[in-house]
């Protein structure tokens, strides 16, 4: 029997919490290149990136923010005190994600009485749309108020008959890296594993043929600087009596924040793992990303050796930064002895309006001389360029103009 949820951890939360103090301190002596290279964070951080502040545990209260199996106990004890029929589980449980409703309210197979005192007892945590895009190409943008008044981004991608959603871990991000919109808002706070797999469950509520086939951590924030909700999260999502998403399905992507990559190491189910590279050595992924300076390449990659799944690489394409011929063959000797896949991203021109993208000849030329050493190495096309579809970039125009204007993007709500 499989057991679904992570295995016990060994104080994940003060681990992880020290390991994101370490990274501000050292994004402090590396702060004159992260604001050298984004004067809006600059702004946004006075020069350094914020501390990360742990989130309190989930409250029992809350069903959405715990295991499937968690929350079934949690109400099998509510109903046992009420002295209601046990059958009554089986249907409050399917409400939270096998077929979720939007309130108790709506749990019409329940007596009127008893959807009452679920509102009283369990409210159901629930994401607000606030911006909604649409790309002539299909890719969907949302923008979700949070109860504090915070937001965050997902993003839909439909491809045949795949359904990809891209979801937020973090509100904002600590590790400012300089293509990313997300990391020029700075660090605001993590999400509850019920704001992160409830981005999910929006969907399904808005358009239930629409339910998500993949799920991709690769929206705001750094999942594994949040893995105690990621953790909860990746359970709800692959869990039977959750999402039921299959883990293969499922793609956490992280920067490498080592110790957290050891505790989803440990994880019985098959989730994907995809690493942000993008620079093949040391030094050049340094001006590019801060984290370099806490967890050097050579780390990461003795890391990503123990790994025993295959690994995805992405790596976007930036016009003199990352893309000359010696990169490419720099990369491939990283990625061959892993057997990573090597995922090319064209820079999406919202996330970084200062860098530019490479040329398609170039892009093409990269691909060319990484298969010819043998990297298995995809192209991706950018998705949603009609829209504001770089991570970040949706709040990052609401919050300075207030609102989108329609003309600017396609089929705005």
């Amino acid at each position: 029997m499989q057991v679904f949820g992570p295995p016990p951890l060994r104080d994940e939360r003060s681990t992880v919490q020290g390991d994101v103090d370490g990274i501000a301190q050292g994004s402090r002596e590396v702060g004159a290149g992260v604001c050298s290279h984004n004067s809006n964070s600059t702004r946004k951080t006075n020069g350094y990136i914020p501390l990360v502040q742990a989130q309190p545990p989930a409250s029992d209260t809350d069903l959405l923010s715990l295991t499937p199996q968690a929350s079934e106990a949690r109400l099998r004890d509510w109903l046992t005190q009420r002295d209601e029929p046990g059958y009554r589980l089986e249907q409050m449980a399917a409400r939270l994600w096998q077929r979720p409703v939007a309130s108790w309210s709506d749990a019409t197979e329940l007596p009127v009485a008893l959807r009452l005192a679920l509102e009283q007892a369990f409210p159901l945590t629930r994401l607000e749309l606030a911006a909604h895009q649409e790309s002539t190409d299909g890719t969907e943008k949302f923008l979700w108020k949070l109860g504090d008044g915070e937001a965050i981004e997902s993003v839909l991608i439909p491809e045949g008959r795949r359904r990809t959603l891209c979801i937020s871990s973090q509100v904002g991000c600590a590790l400012g890296c300089m293509f990313c919109a997300t990391g020029r808002m700075g660090f605001r706070r993590n999400l509850s594993a019920a704001e992160i797999a409830g981005q999910v469950r929006e969907i399904v509520l808005r358009r239930p043929h629409d339910k998500p086939t993949n799920v991709v951590f690769m929206g705001m924030g750094e999942p594994l600087l949040n893995w105690p909700a990621v953790a909860t999260a990746l359970t709800i999502l692959n869990a039977p009596q959750g999402l039921g998403i299959g883990a293969r399905h499922v793609t956490v992507s992280t920067v490498g924040i080592l110790p957290a990559l050891a505790e989803l190491a440990q994880r019985t189910e098959q989730f994907r793992l995809a690493v942000s590279l993008h620079a093949p050595t040391s030094e050049r992924r340094l001006d590019l990303m801060p984290i370099e300076k806490k967890y050097p390449l050579p780390d990461l990659l003795k890391a990503l050796g123990q790994f025993e799944r295959r690994i995805t690489l992405e790596y976007v394409l930036i016009a003199g930064k990352n893309d000359a011929p010696e990169d490419a063959d720099q990369l491939a000797k990283l990625a061959l002895p892993l057997g990573a896949l090597v995922n090319l991203l064209p820079l999406h021109p919202g996330g970084a309006p200062e860098l530019t993208p490479s040329s398609r000849n170039t892009m093409m030329e990269f691909e060319r001389r990484l298969k010819a050493k043998g990297v298995n190495a995809v192209l991706r096309k950018s998705r949603g360029l009609d829209i504001s579809a770089a991570c970040g970039q949706l709040r990052v125009e609401v919050e300075a103009r207030g609102k989108v204007r329609t003309k600017e993007h396609a089929h705005i709500e």
